[in-house]
């Protein structure tokens, strides 16, 4: 039950993410972008000693990492 949950709450971050970054990406990518943003945003976060111990926080940790995946695409690829 637990990847299913990481799948589809990476699915959400990923959504919002794009949307907030003005980004248009398939489900497939953003699936991959929101569970890589969860990897990431714990990181940066665990940085400044914050950690997710919700869905909601959970949640915002992964937009927030997926959003600097964008970012760094951006700035890498183009």
């Amino acid at each position: 039950m637990g990847l299913i949950w990481s799948i589809i709450l990476g699915a959400i971050a990923g959504c919002i993410a794009t949307g907030i970054m003005h980004e248009k990406t398939s489900w497939i990518k953003n699936i991959l972008l929101g569970i890589l943003g969860g990897f990431v945003g714990g990181w940066v976060f665990s940085l400044i000693g914050f950690r997710a111990n919700s869905t909601i926080a959970t949640l915002i940790v992964s937009v927030v990492g997926a959003c600097i995946c964008i970012w760094l695409g951006r700035k890498l690829f183009n």
